[in-house]
């Protein structure tokens, strides 16, 4: 029987680090496939035990190196994704032609399992090359391997996201917060920490073939989340609902940043709910209940974003600016 040796994709990510925490302290040993050697050690050696973390670097995905590793794991874990394009065509290689290949692998050599990091909502979303690139993934890795778990969250957050830090930033600097389909799009906002313990738990479980979308234990709509930004940061902001030519114009132009602020794509993927479908089992159903509320959460970290920064969390926020 192979030792509990797991191959992480995606090690250096807001669910990667909390992910190599949390299983080397549990006694999993990882092999963590990294672009860059110097800065994943730099993020990652602080969270591992000494011994049960280990570093490959490839940088151009070299298919024989990854066949290699995966006679020697027990586990594959992806969590590569992507969120803007920088090159064409870019969703599908990431999104669909890498779960292709590693989920052949993986049941090449039965591995115990293959774990992969999809997202809530895909189906719906006909009109988002992100999400239908998502979605075709699943869809080979179905095909492809026996011991596979998919796993859906919706937003997942912390103070090392791409969400909410990026837009409590704005909402410091912004007199006014544009919203989209008129806010009414809805999530189940789950924190990292609780995603992790549920991959965590699915690992040390006998669930293969499965399908599990992963929410927080609320509902709330993309308007009421700026509003406890809000809150949480002590501003006052006009939000103001940009009818979609509009919004569709400013995404054309938000795109064109280094790092998008926001995208066309990524406008229409704020279409869609990104909640319980009821269509697969969700964490809850498995008895891994979420406890962690967003606007308690967020409370930990928003300080950064206040009048007077870390100094303001030894202070009630006082006058809203």
């Amino acid at each position: 029987m192979k030792q509990k040796e797991i191959l992480l994709f995606g090690a250096t990510g807001q669910i990667g680090r909390n992910l190599v925490r949390k299983l080397t302290k549990n006694n999993y040993k990882i092999t963590a496939v990294t672009r860059n050697v110097h800065t994943a050690g730099y993020k990652l050696k602080t969270q591992a035990n000494p011994g049960y973390l280990k570093f490959i670097e490839l940088k151009n995905f070299n298919l024989d190196k990854i066949d290699e590793l995966m006679k020697n794991a027990s586990i594959c874990i992806n969590l590569i994704g992507i969120l803007y394009e920088k090159k064409k065509n870019e969703f599908d290689v990431i999104h669909t032609d890498l779960p292709d290949f590693l989920s052949q692998k993986a049941n090449k050599y039965k591995l115990d399992k293959f774990v992969h990091l999809s997202s809530l909502g895909v189906e719906e979303a006909t009109d988002s090359k992100y999400a239908q690139s998502k979605l075709n993934g699943e869809k080979k890795i179905i095909n492809n391997c026996e011991n596979y778990i998919i796993i859906k969250p919706s937003i997942v957050y912390s103070v090392d996201d791409n969400f909410t830090t990026n837009f409590m930033s704005l909402l410091s600097l912004l007199p006014i917060m544009p919203i989209y389909h008129n806010g009414k799009t809805k999530f189940s906002p789950i924190h990292v920490t609780d995603l992790v313990d549920i991959i965590y738990n699915l690992i040390d479980s006998k669930n293969n073939k499965l399908i599990l979308e992963c929410i927080g234990p609320e509902v709330l709509t993309f308007k009421e989340i700026i509003q406890k930004l809000l809150i949480s940061i002590g501003k006052k902001r006009l939000l103001v609902p940009l009818p979609f030519p509009l919004a569709k114009l400013s995404a054309k132009f938000l795109q064109l940043f280094p790092k998008p602020l926001l995208t066309e794509d990524q406008l229409n993927l704020l279409k869609y709910d990104n909640c319980k479908s009821d269509k697969y089992k969700n964490n809850f159903d498995l008895g891994f209940k979420t406890n962690k509320k967003f606007e308690e959460e967020i409370e930990k970290y928003s300080y950064n974003w206040r009048t007077g920064g870390q100094f303001a969390k030894y202070n009630n926020l006082g006058n809203n600016k």
